[in-house]
């Protein structure tokens, strides 16, 4: 009896030290230097990079349907979570900006992807992001609490589920 006791006490012990692992791990982004030709996710073929359009095509897209599925978009990355590499901008030429998040957190992306022209395979929308989930997410990107405070009404934008993300020259 002592003996079956002992042996559930050991694997307990050894799953809470597994699962304590996996949490250290997926809390800091992954390491690289995303270099062109990386790519996180699902891998972006040459066939969706040559007809990948621009975040104003995309905008104007968005102003017919509200909801684009599987369309490919070339942009620059502007911020990248800090936190975990969860998600990242894209500024488009207009200055507004493209929140994307990666499908299912399947994946995420190193800080260094940050001022990389990327390629990106998923999902868009027009959608309002609460006041909340702004705050949130300066959170994560380490912004100034002055910056943070500032943050008092919500923000259409373009919203962007990503099923791969691919470094572009």
């Amino acid at each position: 009896m002592k003996l079956l006791i002992y042996f559930v006490i050991l694997f307990f012990g050894i799953s809470a030290q597994s699962f304590g692992q996996e949490d250290v791990e997926k809390k800091s982004p992954p390491v690289g230097n995303a270099v062109v030709g990386d790519y996180y996710g699902a891998d972006v073929s040459s066939a969706s990079e040559n007809k990948a359009i621009s975040i104003m095509e995309l905008n104007d897209v968005l102003d017919k349907d509200k909801v684009v599925k599987n369309v490919s978009v070339k942009g620059v990355v502007t911020d990248v979570c800090k936190k975990r590499g969860c998600w990242i901008t894209l500024k488009a030429d207009n200055g507004s900006s493209v929140f994307v998040k990666m499908k299912e957190y399947a994946f995420f992306v190193p800080i260094a992807l940050k001022g990389k022209s990327v390629v990106l395979e998923g999902d868009a929308e027009k959608e309002v992001t609460s006041v909340d989930e702004l705050k949130h997410y300066a959170k994560d990107a380490k912004k100034a609490q002055a910056v943070i405070d500032a943050i008092v009404s919500p923000k259409e934008e373009i919203k962007f589920l990503a099923s791969g993300i691919k470094v572009a020259n």
